[in-house]
C-alpha cells in the first residue's frame, strides 16, 4: 500500500504539470479574457482530470485486492502436512518398499565385475599372507655363563673345556671361557653361551655337563640374562 500512496503522488503531480502546462497554453490563446474566467476553466480542467486518475487508480488497486484474495485462496487449499518434501519421501518409500527382496542393491552390474574384484581380492590376501609369513618371529634367547668345576688340580682343563663344546643342539651357541682360580691350585672353567629359550632349557644343559663324570664334578649357573 505504501508503494501505492508513492504512485499516486507521482501521479497527481503529473496531473498538475499538465494543467498547469495547459493553463499557460490557453492564457496565451485566450487574449482579451478576463483572468478569473480562466482560472475557473483551469480549476474545473484539473479538477476533472484528477477525478479520471483517481477513478483509474481505484481501478487497479480493486484488481490486485482481488489477486492478492485469489492467491490467499489456493495457498489455504494445500494442507500443510502435505509439502513437496513429504510428498517425495513418501513416494521414494513406496518405490523401495515395491522391490523385490532378492534383490541385491549393491551387486555389481555384471558377473564379469564381481568376478574381476572377487579376483583382485584373493591376489591382495595372498599377497598379505606372504608378506607376513616372511616377516621374521621374535626368538627369545638368553645368555648364559656356566662355572664348570674340575675334580682335583690335576684335570686337564683344555680337554674338559673341549668336551663341554661338544655339547651341541639346535638353538644352542658356545661363547668365550676362561680359567678362574679356587683354591689349592684348582681353577674352575667359566664359560658363556647363547640358548633360544623355546629349543635349549638350563636343566638339559646342565645335565649333559654333568654327565662328563670323568672331568666334572658340579656345575653352577654364574648369570643369567634374557636377550
Amino acid at each position: 500500500m505504501k508503494n501505492c500512496e508513492a504512485n499516486d503522488v507521482w501521479i497527481a503531480k503529473k496531473i498538475y504539470d499538465d494543467a498547469e502546462s495547459q493553463y499557460y497554453e490557453n492564457l496565451s490563446k485566450n487574449d482579451g479574457a478576463s483572468t478569473s474566467t480562466i482560472d475557473v476553466e483551469a480549476f474545473k480542467f484539473i479538477e476533472k482530470r484528477v477525478v479520471e486518475y483517481q477513478k483509474s487508480i481505484n481501478e487497479i488497486l480493486d484488481h490486485l485486492k482481488s489477486l492478492s484474495l485469489r492467491v490467499s485462496a489456493i495457498e489455504s487449499a494445500i494442507a500443510p502436512s502435505q509439502s513437496v518434501h513429504e510428498i517425495n519421501l513418501k513416494q521414494q518409500s513406496h518405490k523401495i518398499e515395491d522391490e523385490p527382496e532378492d534383490i541385491d542393491l549393491f551387486a555389481s552390474d555384471s558377473e564379469e565385475e564381481s568376478a574381476e574384484a572377487a579376483k583382485i581380492r584373493e591376489e591382495r590376501l595372498s599377497a598379505y599372507a606372504a608378506k607376513k609369513s616372511k616377516k621374521p618371529a621374535l626368538i627369545a634367547k638368553s645368555n648364559i655363563i656356566i662355572d664348570v668345576k674340575p675334580w682335583e688340580s690335576e684335570t686337564d682343563m683344555k680337554i674338559m673345556e673341549e668336551n663341554v663344546r661338544k655339547i651341541e643342539t639346535d638353538g644352542l651357541l658356545w661363547g668365550a671361557s676362561k680359567l678362574v682360580p679356587l683354591a689349592y691350585g684348582i681353577h674352575k672353567l667359566q664359560i658363556s653361551c647363547v640358548v633360544e629359550d623355546e629349543k635349549v632349557s638350563i636343566d638339559w644343559l646342565t645335565e649333559q655337563i654333568e654327565a662328563l663324570e670323568e672331568y666334572v664334578q658340579s656345575v653352577d649357573i654364574a648369570a643369567f640374562n634374557k636377550i
